[in-house]
């Protein structure tokens, strides 16, 4: 079991609340906060045909991949990355083979004849729709229809752009038998422009057996934690307080005790979009359960496999850490071993 985090910029193993087509996830808020809001309210005449497209998609429990064969069984030749840019409003079905592909898609989800087709909006300028900016950074190191994206649903494409990490200090703590225990994170935000006051955080499990017990933020404000069993994700929403001015930076400070899982953890990752300035992560093993090694590493991408990998030693107080300065985007992690040393 492992785990990684989206702190702003980046995410434990692994990084929205229940979004379209997501299953259905246990709420966990804290008292006194607000209810969940949602971030971009009814979907616009553009946003219109691709939600309508996710919603179905997930009603019906499709793989991109699925739809792309049982459209090819009818004779329609549409990609997995086509049907992904239609859903997410990159692009739009425009051609007449495409608009016949809308036609048998509704037949496919088990919708109305012209549910999809009737939202198409007008013909857009050729070429790719270019993703947001914060997006496009998220993309080129999650990948294509991560978990987070799954997880942040439509706030994804706009997740977290009116801030960026400084500095985010990751404190991992393992049980009596080597599973996960908690995690807590501090992260120094600064705002890349006026008036943004809150910011998302993603942290996934391997295991399914891993969920949050207890969820504590001390600088800042919980408004919002909704566990996405199916994805095995907690998405937090953490107000700062205050707008921030252009420029002006924050301390987000939370901590998560997570519920035995089946399986010892083996590694903890945090992905980021942007450069941090500084990264600092602490692993701290119980006497019972220490490691026969501890190594540290780096992903360009999640999933992909690592490099620079280098040992790191313990101390006295059953701990080891890695602080990495001026850090590229990517995925940075620390993987240990419980075997027998080599």
């Amino acid at each position: 079991m492992s785990s990684r985090a989206e702190a702003g910029v980046g995410l434990p193993d692994t990084g929205d609340t229940k979004g379209v087509g997501l299953p259905g996830g246990d709420t966990k808020r804290a008292a006194g906060s607000r209810t969940a809001m949602e971030i971009d309210g009814g979907a616009t005449e553009a946003d219109a045909f691709p939600t309508a497209l996710r919603d179905a998609l997930g009603r019906r429990g499709l793989s991109l991949e699925r739809v792309s064969e049982r459209l090819r069984a009818r004779g329609i030749g549409v990609s997995q990355a086509t049907l992904s840019s239609w859903q997410r409003g990159r692009s739009q079905p425009e051609r007449a083979r495409s608009l016949r592909a809308v036609e048998v898609l509704e037949e496919i989800l088990d919708l109305p004849g012209g549910a999809l087709r009737s939202l198409l909006g007008p013909r857009r300028p050729r070429g790719r729709v270019a993703p947001a900016r914060g997006e496009g950074a998220a993309l080129q190191v999650l990948g294509e229809d991560s978990v987070v994206e799954k997880a942040l649903g439509e706030r994804f494409r706009h997740f977290n752009q009116e801030t960026g990490s400084l500095l985010i200090h990751d404190v991992v703590t393992l049980g009596r038998t080597g599973t996960l225990s908690n995690i807590t994170t501090t992260n120094v935000l600064r705002a890349s422009r006026a008036g943004a006051d809150r910011a998302l955080f993603v942290l996934s499990f391997d295991d399914e057996q891993a969920e949050p017990l207890d969820i504590r933020v001390t600088s800042g404000r919980l408004g919002e934690a909704t566990y996405l069993k199916g994805l095995k994700s907690l998405v937090l929403e953490i107000h700062f307080g205050r707008e921030l001015a252009k420029l002006d930076t924050t301390v987000v400070s939370y901590s998560v005790d997570v519920s035995p899982s089946r399986e010892p953890a083996t590694h903890y990752e945090r992905w980021s979009r942007a450069n941090l300035h500084e990264y600092l992560q602490q692993v701290f093993f119980h006497p019972d359960a220490l490691p026969s090694g501890c190594r540290r590493y780096f992903r360009d991408q999640v999933g992909s496999p690592p490099r620079s990998q280098r040992r790191i030693s313990m101390n006295d107080s059953h701990s080891t850490h890695v602080l990495a300065s001026r850090c590229k985007p990517g995925v940075h992690g620390v993987a240990w071993d419980f075997g027998t040393t080599e």
